[in-house]
């Protein structure tokens, strides 16, 4: 199979397989414990094997010493990929703020007990009121209304 695209197109491919694959493997240290997957590094590795053919040196490079591609600044700095990777953070960060507290209040509110006995659909309505309550606070005010209950030396 070939895929033929222009240098714009092959220059958005880098940017997604960068993103994609930092998405996946960014948090993994690569270590026995937490491995990178694998076919995501090669699947990038041999899109950006293309860079030199396009003339995009400015976005990937070739170390002799570790035999791979690597992006370089240029890539990493582009104001496109900045701008998606904070977009990103920034949205799973709110919904999973959102999503864990309310848990946590549905859970205190109901009881693990009475929750058990709920229908899918009952369990999901219901944990969903405080979810979205907290949406909407984070929506609106984002964490100016956000205290800890407790002191921080209690905590520690």
């Amino acid at each position: 199979m070939e895929i033929k695209f222009t240098r714009k197109q092959y220059k958005n491919l880098i940017k997604l397989v960068y993103l994609g694959n930092w998405i996946i493997n960014a948090i993994r240290s690569g270590t026995k414990d937490n491995p990178q997957i694998k076919k995501y590094n090669e699947i990038e590795q041999y899109v950006f094997s293309f860079a030199k053919e396009a003339r995009l040196e400015k976005y990937i490079e070739y170390d002799k010493e570790f035999k791979k591609f690597f992006p370089t600044s240029g890539l990493e700095e582009d104001p496109d990929i900045e701008k998606y990777r904070q977009d990103y953070e920034d949205e799973i960060f709110w919904e999973d703020l959102a999503d864990k507290l309310g848990a946590r209040d549905f859970i205190k509110e109901y009881g693990e007990k009475a929750i058990r006995k709920m229908t899918q659909k009952d369990k999901f309505l219901r944990e969903q009121e405080f979810i979205i309550k907290y949406e909407e606070e984070f929506n609106k005010n984002r964490i100016q209304n956000l205290e800890l209950l407790e002191k921080i030396d209690e905590i520690l």
